[in-house]
């Protein structure tokens, strides 16, 4: 099968049912995608696909709709995202594990809702959890990156 991730067409012989999270893992190498829990209920395994926030553990390789883009191509260290700057600056992560998946749905909540409530940010991002509790750091990020964004 042909998958676009970010930005790379790349040609893969694997079974249509693996989970896209082990294409990107052990295929790709794209170790930024994390596996938290592999039933869809941590969020560390977000990425994009066609613009969507999805988990990754739970599509499968052969089900992929669209260009997929993970952390790894959601910004550059020359051209960071907005969320990806906001992060490093509200010094949101403490392990870090959960911050790729975070930092992913918080991309997608602001290209839908470009000045979100906190109330819009609960909801968008209580399906990706942090162990270590960073919450309050979350959401201030996730304003200074609507800040940001509404700046460019």
């Amino acid at each position: 099968m042909q998958l676009t991730i970010d930005g790379t067409d790349h040609d893969i012989e694997v079974e249509d049912a693996m989970p896209l999270l082990w294409v990107l893992r052990d295929i790709l190498g794209k170790s930024g995608v994390k596996y938290g829990c592999g039933i869809a209920q941590c969020g560390a395994c977000t990425v994009h696909i066609d613009g969507q926030a999805v988990r990754s553990c739970q599509v499968a390789a052969g089900d992929v709709w669209g260009p997929v883009t993970t952390i790894h191509g959601l910004g550059t260290p020359e051209a960071r995202h907005a969320v990806q700057v906001a992060w490093i600056e509200t010094q949101v992560a403490q392990c870090g594990y959960c911050q790729s998946g975070q930092i992913m749905q918080a991309a997608t909540l602001l290209s839908e809702t470009p000045d979100p409530s906190d109330e819009d940010i609960d909801d968008a991002m209580s399906g990706n959890l942090c162990r270590c509790g960073t919450y309050p750091r979350i959401r201030a990020a996730v304003k200074a990156a609507a800040a940001k964004l509404k700046e460019a």
